[in-house]
């Protein structure tokens, strides 16, 4: 009876998770081969991408290599592109894979699955919003995040001009009043302290005004209104200007503007608005809703295809009669925790569990200094409110937790242990 295999597409934090166990659980004694399909040849937890735009995270340190982290996990990483799905022969098609130089790497080629897990994650949702494809950066992955930082150095550099810094304002635009926007904002005057601090001196945090805008009635509306208005008083104490009940109905160089028809004046525009799926799942012949994400069952089955499953943003769960399974990290970590047991039960014929999400809260981080949450939600009690130094503590916590989901005990403690050497041997901003 040939070995069968599963095929994960996308290495985001529950893709590269669920990799990772059925590698130990399945690959590990060749009861299945596990393949990882990434078009990317790294892993960045996304949380973290807000530090890569402005330096903060050197990704190099942080950055999971898929090649070797597949030999030492025993499941096989193969580079591409989904772009089609041949359900009744269960072939994937892939994309060719082309060089900087646009040269043919890899052509075009199909790959066979008997199972099939969706774990793409999502990017930011622009609404159709005229003009921000165009004008906006957004922070959705490693190498935009990179694109970002480049053009916020370059800025600050332009400012080292005395003429021009006499006359004006460095003036950053951020669309979106969620946890990508706010830290990103706060992330944002760090930045600016350490650029001092190596010699970047053109600017100081006076000089700096960063618009943040939400079409909400808060920021945060998400999460409880007291870690809302928490934030917004740190945010505001630092020197961010905030713009509660303000839309964007267009996006033009250097300019946002309003549903008013407020026009403000930026160097630099972000859009961290809301999410949806990548688009091209629309197209894969599997039902989605308007936000391109896959429906599933509570198994995590595609409701039109029992082999295929689908987990994280991507993914549209049931959570009650009239709601989903929230897109936030902690759901794609217990959904790929759920499905590398339902893997396992679907190849010895067992019945598969339901996913049911646990709330644990949500915690938001402020530069380097404070954070702000709620943990241990349930739907009884807004859970425990945390800030300060323990709430910072709680929040790097997050990320111990999910290396030691995809690398162990023993080398998440050596991880810990050089980051904190790398405090004293190395500057804390990445400058190129």
């Amino acid at each position: 009876m040939p070995t069968p295999r599963i095929v994960i597409v996308g290495a985001g934090a529950g893709g590269l998770a669920l990799a990772t166990r059925l590698g130990r659980t399945l690959g590990k004694r060749k009861r299945a081969e596990i393949v990882l399909l990434d078009r990317n040849t790294t892993h960045v937890w996304k949380p973290l991408l807000h530090e890569l735009a402005t330096g903060v995270l050197n990704s190099s340190m942080d950055e999971v290599d898929l090649r070797g982290h597949s030999s030492a996990h025993f499941y096989r990483y193969q580079r591409g592109s989904l772009t089609g799905i041949n359900r009744e022969q269960q072939t994937l098609q892939l994309s060719p894979i082309y060089d900087e130089d646009g040269q043919e790497v890899l052509p075009a080629r199909e790959l066979a699955y008997d199972y099939l897990v969706m774990a793409i994650g999502s990017i930011s949702n622009d609404f159709g919003t005229p003009g921000v494809a165009e004008h906006c950066h957004f922070i959705d992955s490693p190498q935009q995040a990179k694109a970002f930082q480049r053009d916020m150095i370059n800025t600050f550099l332009r400012y080292t001009d005395p003429n021009l810094r006499q006359h004006t304002q460095l003036t950053i635009g951020i669309v979106g009043g969620g946890a990508t926007g706010v830290e990103l904002a706060a992330e944002l005057f760090d930045a600016s302290r350490m650029l001092n601090a190596y010699g970047v001196t053109a600017l100081d945090n006076q000089q700096i005004s960063v618009h943040l805008l939400e079409a909400a009635p808060r920021l945060l509306p998400g999460l409880s209104e007291r870690v809302s208005q928490t934030v917004k008083t740190e945010l505001e104490s630092m020197g961010v200007t905030i713009h509660t009940d303000t839309a964007i109905k267009e996006a033009q160089a250097h300019q946002l503007i309003t549903g008013d028809d407020e026009v403000i004046k930026t160097d630099i525009n972000v859009w961290a608005a809301g999410i949806k799926a990548p688009p091209f799942l629309t197209e894969l012949g599997l039902t989605t809703n308007k936000k391109n994400q896959i429906e599933v069952k509570r198994t995590l089955q595609s409701v039109d295809d029992e082999k295929i499953f689908a987990l994280g943003d991507c993914a549209s769960c049931p959570m009650g009669e009239d709601s989903a399974v929230p897109p936030r990290a902690q759901a794609a970590h217990q959904q790929a925790k759920l499905l590398a047991k339902n893997l396992v039960n679907q190849l010895e014929g067992k019945p598969l569990a339901d996913f049911r999400y646990r709330d644990h809260g949500s915690l938001v981080s402020l530069a380097r200094y404070d954070a702000v949450g709620n943990l241990m939600r349930s739907s009884a009690s807004r859970g425990l409110f945390l800030e300060g130094w323990l709430a910072r503590q709680a929040y790097a916590s997050l990320y111990r937790m999910h290396q030691l989901s995809i690398h162990g005990a023993p080398k998440t403690g050596l991880a810990w242990l050089v980051d904190k050497l790398n405090r004293y041997l190395k500057p804390r901003m990445k400058l190129h």
